[in-house]
């Protein structure tokens, strides 16, 4: 298939997107979505085991942050480095935001869970683009989807704040490239081999999804773990799936 009839395709899926999700009605946020199954305090740290499941966030970034600086991510392409430190930043970021949140679960404490995992994802997304589609393209996007990320984030906030919730955009830059990257993979070539590496990385992220829907089912057959503690782990070893592919791949 023609380049341009696949970036058509791409281009379709996101005009689409934007038409459907912003065709909805404002979107609150559940507050039970702050009611976890876990909330075990130990040790004096109330929800002990979603808070202590962030810490493999904070040392695969370091791990991450350390790979890039050393310019040893040979696996990965010289001209997407800033794309792939940022990624590990946002990454080792999450596990501080996301332990703070869940120490107390509000929307005031989801504001900074929320922010630093929407730069690793912006980051993950504009690399994926420069390593399948253009270097070129993927630095066009970069900081503009960095912006888009974030502000996504403070207009759910500051709109939470005023009395209308509205998760929309948030939705959308959290979602969108789920969609697209798979579809990215299928339709372009990467001069990197082993794309197994990203599959596993999607494949990982959708376990973890679904051990978050399963939060209190998981909970109750497991005992330890809830999924939502799990979910993190899960999430953890994706971005450490990453790593690996930046240290393997030719």
């Amino acid at each position: 298939m023609p380049a341009d009839n696949r970036l058509n395709i791409l281009l379709a899926i996101i005009v689409t997107a934007i038409i459907v999700i912003f065709s909805l009605d404002p979107i609150a946020q559940d507050p039970a979505y702050h009611n976890f199954a876990d909330q075990r305090r130990i040790f004096t740290i109330a929800n002990f085991f979603n808070v202590l499941s962030n810490l493999p966030f904070v040392i695969i970034g370091i791990m991450g942050i350390r790979l890039v600086v050393l310019r040893q991510a040979s696996g990965g392409l010289a001209e997407l480095q800033a794309m792939y430190l940022t990624f590990f930043v946002g990454v080792f970021l999450t596990g501080f935001g996301s332990a703070y949140y869940h120490y107390q679960p509000d929307n005031q404490t989801l504001l900074w869970d929320r922010l630093p995992i929407t730069i690793a994802f912006m980051a993950l997304f504009s690399a994926i683009v420069g390593e399948y589609i253009s270097i070129q393209l993927a630095w066009k996007l970069f900081v503009p989807l960095l912006i888009s990320g974030i502000t996504s984030v403070i207009y759910w906030y500051v709109t939470e704040l005023n009395g209308h919730g509205d998760l929309r955009a948030y939705v959308l830059v959290q979602f969108l490239p789920i969609l697209l990257i798979p579809l990215i993979l299928w339709l372009f070539n990467s001069t990197r081999d082993n794309r197994k590496y990203l599959w596993g990385v999607i494949g990982i992220y959708a376990i973890s999804k679904l051990m978050e829907l399963f939060d209190a089912r998981l909970y109750s057959i497991i005992g330890l773990l809830s999924g939502h503690s799990l979910k993190h782990l899960t999430a953890a070893f994706g971005a450490l799936v990453f790593y690996w592919a930046l240290q393997e791949r030719r």
